[in-house]
């Protein structure tokens, strides 16, 4: 997916709650990991996109092994971003 607008979008990944902020222009993959039939479940509101993995679209039936990578192939962890993130420890 990518954030075609101007303001930061948070990219939420279901049911674990994990977070990613695209800034604008950046472009993120959700990857499942598992060999299983995989559909994804996306909604989309105001500045967020949620998405939620399933074993052949069966929401009892959840995929939790993923990763989220950026356009050059990265992977990104919980938090990228995150616009209120100081980066102090």
């Amino acid at each position: 997916m990518q954030n075609a607008g101007d303001t930061d979008v948070c990219l939420f990944i279901e049911p674990y709650g994990e977070e990613f902020w695209m800034k604008p222009a950046d472009s993120f993959e959700v990857v499942s990991l598992s060999d299983r039939n995989v559909q994804f479940s996306v909604v989309i509101t105001a500045g967020h996109i949620t998405v939620w993995l399933y074993e052949d679209g069966d929401p009892y039936n959840m995929i939790l092994d993923y990763e989220v990578v950026d356009a050059s192939g990265r992977t990104l962890k919980c938090g990228h971003q995150n616009p209120g993130d100081s980066g102090v420890s």
